[in-house]
């Protein structure tokens, strides 16, 4: 036994050089990007906002097919002609994430129509910008539904394939204010963090299976239509990101096997703010920060 602890720890060190050597081998070599001709990738929401943005970028990379699931048809139909005229086959579904039976209805007519999803994007949301008290019960109900319970439903309906096919990559759409959460968002906050558990706790779990991953994405506030009224306090600090820009981030994630992506990377330092102070107050100063130094106030309404 002894022997055997000895051996580990004069192994350690060696590990942690090529660690080190492998890490500044990929900031100095640009990384292979995944092939993305044979994929077929759903998103969620993406009949605008953000998700039509997805869709776009994974038909300009070369992706197969595309699947777009939402709950507005208009939009889907026009998301659909638009990649259509880009050279790529498209769908579109009518499907509220947030309905189990719709999800799993849903999933089993795309495997029949389209085939098997090896790229499933959880980008829908829903925010309704009141506090608690302002807050009527169905419209929390909701925002839990759609914006984590739903992640619950679409994994288990695609999830079980992927790992048959050793291929597959689940993707979430979440937020910076999963990890640093602001007043007047109760519901969407609490949703984000939710989301960023699960997404976590998946992507612990697939480390044993081969050929599946995951990615989770957490933008800083972004200028779509779900957050038209927030207004930013210094704006020449922190910018709102362009929805293109998260879309190309976060399908390059993808390509490159990113687990978890920060946008922009300034917002690593709420990271380290969020860290509890080690003495006086339990109050999370990351927190505080986000809530003064970025946001006047929160968007009306919306949904992607």
């Amino acid at each position: 036994m002894m022997w055997k602890w000895l051996g580990a720890l004069l192994l350690f060190p060696v590990q942690m050089v090529y660690l080190v050597v492998k890490a500044a081998v990929c900031l100095v070599l640009p990384p292979k990007l995944r092939d993305l001709s044979q994929e077929n990738v759903l998103v969620t929401g993406g009949g605008r906002g953000i998700g039509r943005h997805l869709a776009r970028e994974f038909a300009r990379r070369g992706a197969r097919k595309i699947i777009l699931w939402g709950r507005t048809e208009k939009c889907l139909k026009e998301t659909t002609e638009e990649i259509r005229l880009m050279g790529t086959e498209c769908h579109y579904f009518i499907c509220d994430v947030g309905n189990r039976e719709e999800v799993y209805r849903q999933a089993k007519a795309v495997r029949e129509k389209v085939g098997d999803i090896t790229i499933l994007v959880n980008n829908a949301a829903v925010v309704h910008g009141k506090s608690l008290m302002d807050s009527d019960d169905d419209a929390l109900l909701k925002s839990q539904h759609i914006n984590t319970l739903g992640q619950f439903w679409t994994t288990k309906a695609f999830l079980p394939r992927m790992l048959e096919l050793q291929n597959g990559h689940i993707v979430c759409l979440n937020s910076v204010l999963a990890l640093s959460a602001i007043p007047g968002a109760i519901d969407y906050c609490t949703s984000k963090a939710s989301s960023f558990a699960f997404m976590e706790s998946l992507t612990l779990g697939l480390l044993d299976c081969p050929g599946v991953n995951a990615t989770t994405v957490l933008p800083f506030h972004t200028s779509t239509e779900m957050f038209q009224g927030m207004r930013i306090r210094f704006p020449s600090l922190f910018p709102p990101l362009k929805p293109e820009t998260v879309a190309r981030r976060t399908v390059e994630a993808v390509q490159t096997n990113q687990a978890f992506l920060l946008l922009p990377w300034t917002m690593h330092v709420l990271v380290i703010l969020k860290r509890p102070p080690h003495s006086g107050t339990l109050r999370p100063v990351g927190s505080v920060c986000s809530h003064q130094l970025m946001f006047e106030n929160h968007s009306p309404p919306g949904s992607t």
